[in-house]
């Protein structure tokens, strides 16, 4: 718990010490050390299918091969754009067992980017999941001069551009049949230093900037998460996250490290679904993932009421002081503790069902998760340990540890990354996770990595006495009121939606006025099911946010909200959004962080009314 002083924590350096030079030399030692194991499991055809990393780097070597035999040279681009399944990660091994650097691609992308990556990545091969994908680069082909092959991965050749994977795996199998040891001989040659993905920010203004991270950086990474003595051989992983995300990509780093097997499923619909079937140890997510679920029970629980309600207030309630003591480093006094088996046996432990029944602990990233929903997972006996990172820092930069962590805090530096707090406020990181630059911007790059090496991650937080982070906001998202008072939006959002379980995101705006506002945009199941509970069932999401009930109930909750909130931080007036904030509207990036200046701009006319 937090009881324990970052000095106490025991870590194991050697590991990051004897890191291997690249990913692909990660992948193979890990193919050497365990053939046999179980390495990936993914949907197919209703069922799961499971490959061992034998089978998996058998794969690779084609890939890698093919790629060899198209003429792909040392740190030269390859795109990717896919969504998150297996194939995504053999063509992301293969494309680096050549030697060569991926450039993610979200497969949400508008085609006018996916051209503008393409082409500032300097990306010479382009694997695309399917003809959607192709469409968009065929649209493009007159600005994608240096592209020369398309590798479709669900989806039909035109014998010429475009070619199928099982086409490219035929190349490389007729390359290794003349040269042996072509692959081996790449991943031999590649240096610690060498570029090993291009990831575009999603940014809101302007085109994306292309970060630049080392093979070091990943293996880093993996090394460094491997120190703790958190994670084991014996530990199964899901992985949902999108794979041209940092976070993705570092959970798709840990297994090649540790060894544990991973069950990759793209569909975000079906991660509840498939927590039971799957039972996974350990699962990377975003806050969204947490306040949905948080919402979806505690909506179960109000539409119950009566006796199983007051039951599971009871037994929350009793989880809840079981989490306090140990947050304080105490032993539960002997009724506590009788009321805790009992509690967990009726109520906490059917919740934790939900996941599988063995999750030791999920792990938080890309935002700020609300510190009341982290302890209600708490609670209920599932840990959530918040880390911090940036594309810019390899993802993971600290992480609360499963024996210390406290709630509101994204926790201690992973060894060897040094933090520290500029005079205004600005969280500064070095280490070797931290990128090498933007991609063909060197002011950017200036301007983000000062000459003493620290990365100014552009966001705004405090280190307490025992060196636990905290993230207050983004420093370009906080604003000032005319009344000279600074309001912090996130965290307000944060928790907003720990207590009102029918909002998917709250946007508060007050930038030189006088008093806050707020766009409420809501949940999508969620307020169907309340308004067929309220009256409106068969009615439209919009009619549903436009009717008085519904602006009543959200009212309850803003006001509920402003109790907590100074004076000036309050939102005195808000106006409820007609429809769900998605990522193909360009609300949400494909992580589901929400593009809080592309809404601001998008709905600027209902703010502009709650000021008249």
């Amino acid at each position: 718990m937090a009881g324990l002083h970052k000095s106490q924590e025991r870590l194991d350096i050697g590991k990051i010490e004897r890191r291997p030079a690249s990913v692909p030399r990660m992948f193979l030692d890990r193919v050497a050390a365990t053939p046999n194991a179980e390495a990936f499991r993914y949907p197919d055809d209703g069922g799961w299918t499971s490959v061992t990393w034998k089978q998996v780097g058998d794969r690779v070597e084609l890939i890698a091969a093919g790629l060899i035999s198209l003429g792909i040279n040392p740190e030269e681009r390859v795109a990717l754009a896919s969504g998150t399944r297996y194939e995504w990660v053999v063509v992301d091994f293969g494309i680096l067992a050549a030697g060569a650097a991926t450039t993610t691609v979200y497969p949400t992308t508008h085609a006018d980017d996916v051209a503008f990556i393409v082409a500032n990545s300097g990306s010479r091969i382009v694997v695309a999941e399917d003809q959607q994908q192709v469409d968009k680069l065929i649209a493009h082909r007159a600005e994608l001069p240096a592209v020369h092959k398309v590798v479709v991965i669900d989806g039909a050749g035109d014998g010429d551009w475009v070619i199928t994977l099982d086409e490219l795996e035929d190349l490389g199998q007729q390359l290794l049949a003349d040269s042996p040891t072509v692959v081996a001989d790449r991943v031999d040659a590649i240096r610690s230093d060498q570029l090993a993905t291009l990831i575009y920010t999603s940014g809101t203004t302007g085109k994306p900037k292309g970060v630049r991270l080392t093979q070091d950086s990943w293996t880093y990474t993996a090394a460094a998460m491997d120190s703790l003595g958190v994670l084991s051989d014996r530990d199964l992983n899901y992985l949902w996250l999108p794979l041209a995300h940092a976070f993705g990509k570092v959970m798709l780093a840990l297994p090649l490290q540790i060894g544990f097997p991973t069950v990759i499923d793209g569909r975000v619909d079906k991660i509840i679904e498939n927590l039971t079937v799957i039972r996974p140890t350990i699962m990377g997510a975003v806050p969204r993932i947490f306040e949905k679920v948080h919402g979806r029970i505690n909506e179960m629980m109000i539409k119950e009421g009566g006796v199983k309600k007051r039951l599971f207030d009871w037994a929350t309630g009793v989880g809840l002081q079981m989490s306090r003591v140990r947050q304080a480093g105490e032993r539960p006094s002997p009724l506590l503790a009788v009321q805790h088996k009992l509690a967990d046996r009726l109520v906490l432990s059917t919740i934790r069902d939900r996941f599988g029944g063995r999750m030791r602990f999920f792990i938080s990233g890309s935002a700020a998760l609300d510190r009341e929903i982290a302890q209600w997972f708490d609670a209920v006996g599932v840990i959530v340990l918040e880390g911090y990172g940036l594309t810019e820092t390899s993802a993971a930069s600290s992480i609360n540890r499963p024996s210390a962590y406290r709630f509101g805090t994204v926790g201690w530096t992973l060894p060897q990354t040094e933090v520290k707090i500029a005079e205004d406020g600005e969280i500064l990181l070095k280490g070797p996770g931290v990128m090498n630059g933007y991609h063909d911007l060197p002011e950017a790059t200036a301007e983000a990595i000062n000459a003493g090496g620290w990365f100014h991650t552009g966001d705004i937080g405090e280190l307490d006495a025992e060196g636990f982070l905290r993230i207050t906001d983004r420093k370009k998202d906080m604003f000032k009121t005319s009344q000279g008072k600074y309001v912090a939006p996130s965290a307000i959002s944060a928790n907003f939606k720990a207590v009102c379980p029918y909002a998917s995101e709250i946007i508060v705006y007050g930038e030189g006025k006088p008093y806050c506002v707020a766009l409420v945009s809501l949940e999508a199941e969620a307020i169907q099911e309340w308004a067929a509970d309220n009256g409106l069932g068969g009615k439209s999401f919009s009619e549903i946010a436009h009717d008085e009930k519904t602006r009543e109930m959200v009212g309850g909750y803003v006001e509920q909200l402003n109790k907590h909130l100074n004076r000036w931080e309050q939102v005195k007036k808000f106006s409820i959004i007609d429809r769900e904030l998605t990522v193909e509207a360009g609300d949400l990036t494909p992580s589901l962080k929400l593009k809080r200046k592309s809404v601001v701009d998008t709905f600027h006319g209902s703010i502009d009314e709650l000021y008249v």
